[in-house]
């Protein structure tokens, strides 16, 4: 049986580092990316590589293009981001545009990364790590919510280019999770509107995403699939 590669940006904390341990425990190869690898902590395994990467920088994206097409990456997984938050009346350009140039701008350069590999394979999962926010907005997340939004879109379009070559494309929408992405905006208040009444964990995001990598998702493809605890009911 054929081991599949994955490339997991974002993948040394919270989500990301879920995603990267459950993928490897389910026998995948995995290219994990990070800003800055010397402070990453991974175990040592024969089936992980980890390569720096900042995906706000087209420079530092074209640095592992050899690599990702010597080994050829069957499942990309969009998780790397950022947040900026401030009100909007005191944001400032750069402030938008950081947020934007990350989460959009770099989900559209690192998926032109894979495409060759998945077009030539006729074979290939895109799955896109957007946000609530993206659906339901939050307060002082402007940027934050438009570039999730943005990721929603853009998923829906390319699925719709990619589905006549087996390729499918999806988004996972979480909502608040306990990462250290949340730990600064997270109180009491927001805890009682979620019916669950708890934060979700980022191993309530990874089998999801698990599933959508597999040949059990054959036919689903151009969705955002919401994992809040039932926080934003449409």
């Amino acid at each position: 049986m054929e081991t599949k590669t994955a490339l997991i940006t974002g993948g040394s904390r919270g989500i990301g580092r879920e995603l990267v341990d459950i993928f490897l425990e389910s026998g995948y190869r995995v290219i994990a990316t990070c800003r800055d690898k010397t402070k990453s902590k991974f175990m040592e395994n024969k089936n992980l590589t980890v390569e720096n990467l900042d995906i706000s920088s087209k420079d530092s994206v074209e640095e592992i293009q050899n690599l990702v097409e010597e080994i050829g990456v069957d499942i990309l997984i969009n998780n790397a981001g950022i947040t900026n938050d401030k009100l909007f009346l005191r944001m400032s350009e750069s402030e938008w545009n950081d947020v934007i140039n990350t989460n959009l701008n770099g989900v559209f350069r690192v998926t032109k990364l894979v495409m060759k590999h998945m077009l030539k394979k006729k074979w290939g999962r895109i799955i896109n790590i957007s946000s609530i926010s993206g659906a339901m907005g939050n307060p002082g997340q402007t940027n934050y919510s438009a570039s999730k939004a943005g990721v929603d879109g853009f998923t829906r379009s390319l699925a719709k280019e990619l589905g006549s070559r087996n390729i499918t494309v999806n988004s996972v929408s979480p909502g608040f999770i306990e990462t250290n992405m949340t730990e600064n905006i997270v109180n009491e208040e927001i805890i009682k509107k979620i019916p669950l009444q708890r934060l979700g964990k980022p191993s309530d995001i990874s089998p999801l995403v698990l599933f959508l990598a597999s040949d059990e998702s054959n036919y689903i493809t151009g969705q955002t699939l919401v994992v809040d605890g039932g926080l934003f009911m449409k």
